[in-house]
């Protein structure tokens, strides 16, 4: 780790995080902090993108546990066979889910086009 540089509010704000969503993940084993004498957290400036790795795991859709079983493989960039196969499952998963967003986001935009279409048809017939 590298040298404790930020405290926990400040760990919190960059990460866009709340401070409890930050021991939380020291309770998971997700993140470590070193201590001061006076027992106050301290981070070292690789803790920001390990907060931004997590909150992006928990946003695809991964569980805690899920999350905490594949951290190690992130970090050292090494699975087990096991392991490897959870990280695809769980890749085919979020590439079901791009799938269904990016279908609803079509839908949405027909429903944008169509009312433009019309208002549109509307004002020209209104004003000939």
């Amino acid at each position: 780790m590298e040298h404790p540089v930020m405290r926990i509010g400040e760990l919190a704000r960059r990460g866009g995080v709340s401070v409890r969503a930050l021991r939380y993940y020291e309770e998971q084993g997700l993140l470590t902090a070193q201590r001061s004498p006076a027992g106050q957290r301290y981070y070292a400036e690789d803790a920001v993108d390990r907060v931004r790795l997590i909150q992006l795991l928990y946003g695809a859709g991964l569980n805690s546990r899920t999350v905490s079983d594949i951290m190690p493989c992130m970090d050292s960039g090494m699975a087990s066979t096991d392991m490897l196969e959870l990280l695809a499952a769980e890749r085919d998963r979020i590439d079901e889910r791009l799938r269904e967003l990016a279908e609803t986001r079509d839908r949405l935009t027909t429903v944008i086009e169509l009312s433009h279409a019309t208002r549109l048809a509307r004002t020209a017939h209104a004003g000939g």
